[in-house]
């Protein structure tokens, strides 16, 4: 979860970057839209949600969360970056829609160092590696002598175009393994590359 510290750092960091003092009377008088460029349910999702009730409580209005998800997170990002740069439409990014992305496409309509003012930091998510709990494998080195000796019957699942699948690509190229990529939400089987969330 969270921690309360980094939440009210983010909380503080936003409000500050939002107010000015020109407008400091009357802003903010009406609800804010969070962006979130992913599916509901997943971690960035998740975390959005945790930031976006307080974020509301301090700053006395909604924080209405809404999820534009789809190729890698650039739909929500580009929806972003055309939005009226008053303050109140905010992206809830990560690596993938501001890193990933512009290394993978080619034409993005938002260059995320010029479309966006960062804010704040909101957590940071180390990745890992589960796999069934009913296959014969207990170790990492287990796992890829299992997925040597049965190529190409395994599936792993990401996002597309984002740090798991990457990361997750990087691996089986690495260990010599022949498993199948499927996006995560068709994943059935037997290995997962995903997200955890900081304790």
């Amino acid at each position: 979860m969270i921690g309360k510290h980094l939440l009210w750092c983010t909380l503080a960091a936003i409000a500050v970057a939002l107010a000015s003092p020109a407008s400091a009377q009357s802003y903010p008088d009406k609800p804010f839209k969070l962006i979130v460029p992913f599916p509901p349910g997943g971690p960035i999702d998740t975390m959005a949600r945790f930031v976006a009730q307080p974020l509301a409580a301090r700053l006395g209005q909604s924080v209405i969360v809404e999820n534009r998800p789809g190729s890698g997170g650039t739909i929500g990002a580009r929806a972003v970056a055309a939005a009226e740069p008053d303050g109140y439409t905010l992206l809830f990014g990560s690596s993938g829609t501001l890193a990933v992305a512009p290394a993978l496409y080619a034409n993005l309509d938002y260059d995320p160092q010029k479309s966006f003012a960062p804010v704040a930091s909101a957590a940071i998510l180390p990745h890992l590696l589960v796999i069934r709990p009913d296959l014969p494998a207990r170790t990492v080195a287990e796992f890829v002598a299992y997925a040597k000796a049965n190529p190409g019957k395994l599936n792993y699942g990401a996002s597309l175009a984002t740090p798991p699948h990457l990361l997750s690509t990087l691996f089986k190229t690495r260990a010599g393994i022949e498993v199948v990529y499927r996006l995560a939400h068709a994943l059935r089987d037997s290995f997962v590359a995903g997200w955890q969330y900081p304790r």
